[in-house]
């Protein structure tokens, strides 16, 4: 497919599906080869991460979300939801620094395409979501009661997330294999991005002279958006979520085309 289609980023998947889902279940698989429990980890560790973040933001500092119950668990759902959607993101782009290097057999074969590995990226980072959407959903129900038939949006939500990552790892995979410092730098970003998205506070805590920065943020949007789904009920504004997922799949697809230029000189690299 030609690079400058539009679509190229997410036709990819459908081209090379018999290359990347393989590789995806290896590379999950790779995760717990060898442990105790196996994958039974791949559900511990995000009630664990759950467990771990009520009792320091709920108890020790005594977070306040505003909401009508405003219990332990209550607050420790809002916080789940935004940390595993964002997860995606700052997972994968941490690694996408040595992304390439970590893979220079593959980089070696000229007739391997080295940019489907964004792909098996996200798709690994993608099934950590969907458990813990279910760890979610489970603990809702007890909580709070019946989700809101308005998660079905939920999906549509992710979208701009999924594509955000997707151009994030071309244009630092790309650029980490010349640059190794900048693994560096990609975890000082996510750690900040983190704390400069609504997940531990809501977006209206933010003060009035600062909102008109904060809403560069393209998390800043999307985590509202899902709480806004999954707990109050409410559809996404179309405006809004056409916005995010116009500008995600506008760079996304500057990332595809950044990469498949810089691509030509990997093998020379590595």
């Amino acid at each position: 497919m030609n690079r400058y289609n539009p679509l190229a980023p997410l036709a990819l998947i459908g081209r090379y599906r018999e290359l990347v889902l393989p590789l995806t279940g290896r590379r999950i698989s790779a995760r717990y080869k060898g442990s105790l429990l196996g994958m039974l980890w791949a559900v511990l560790n995000p009630l664990l991460m759950l467990g771990i973040y009520t009792f320091i933001f709920s108890v020790v500092f005594q977070s306040k979300w505003g909401l009508d119950r405003g219990d332990q668990l209550e607050f420790a759902l809002f916080l789940f939801s935004g940390l595993i959607l964002y997860s995606v993101f700052s997972g994968c782009l941490n690694e996408a620094p040595s992304l390439l290097l970590n893979n220079k057999l593959y980089i070696k074969q000229l007739v391997f395409p080295t940019e489907v590995l964004a792909w098996v990226s996200v798709l690994s980072g993608l099934f950590d979501l969907v458990i813990g959407f279910v760890i979610l959903m489970v603990f809702h129900a007890v909580v709070l009661g019946t989700p809101s038939p308005t998660l079905l949006y939920f999906p549509l939500i992710v979208l701009p997330v999924v594509l955000i990552t997707l151009g994030s790892i071309w244009f630092v995979a790309s650029i980490g294999i010349y640059l190794r410092d900048l693994g560096h730098i990609v975890g000082l970003v996510t750690t900040a991005l983190l704390f400069l998205s609504p997940i531990f506070y809501p977006a209206s805590a933010v003060p009035d002279r600062f909102q008109a920065y904060y809403t560069l943020n393209p998390f800043a949007h999307i985590l509202e958006m899902s709480k806004g789904a999954l707990f109050y009920g409410q559809a996404p504004e179309p405006a809004l979520l056409g916005a995010c997922l116009a500008g995600s799949w506008a760079f996304s697809w500057l990332g595809y085309l950044w990469f498949m230029r810089a691509k030509k000189g990997f093998a020379d690299v590595v």
